[in-house]
Order: C-alpha cells, then structure tokens, then sequence
C-alpha cells in the first residue's frame, strides 16, 4: 500500500508541475504576441492599408510558428 500511496503522491507532484510549467510557457506565447499587437498600435499608421500590412505580418509570423511547431 505505501508504493501506492508514493506513486500517487509522485504522479500528483508530476502533475502539478507539468501544470504549472504549461502555463508559464502559455503566458511567454501570450506576452510574446500581445507585444507584437502593442507594436503595431504605437506605430499610429498613417492609412487602413498600412495597418493591413502590419496585420498582415503579424498573421504570417503567427502562421509561420504554428507550421514550426506542427513540424516537430
């Protein structure tokens, strides 16, 4: 019963640092993209479509990631 008992409290302990570390990781993804967004609302464009390039940008940055990551 004590391996038991040690095994759920070690598998529990995993967990809760897997936990935590995935979400350590989820808000560097976040503050990482929000600075991006922060840059391009400093940068006050001059039109609709100089915004639209930025966005743009950023959209293929954000999708050139997402291809690095499914790749492995």
């Amino acid at each position: 019963m004590a391996s038991v008992d040690s095994s759920n409290v070690f598998i529990k302990e995993f967990q809760e640092r897997y936990e935590k570390k995935l979400r350590e990781k989820e808000m560097e993804i976040i503050e990482h993209w929000k600075a991006q967004l922060d840059k391009i609302i400093a940068m006050r464009p001059d039109s609709i479509s100089s915004l639209q390039l930025q966005l743009t940008k950023t959209a293929e940055m954000m999708g050139n990631r997402i291809r690095v990551l499914k790749k492995g």
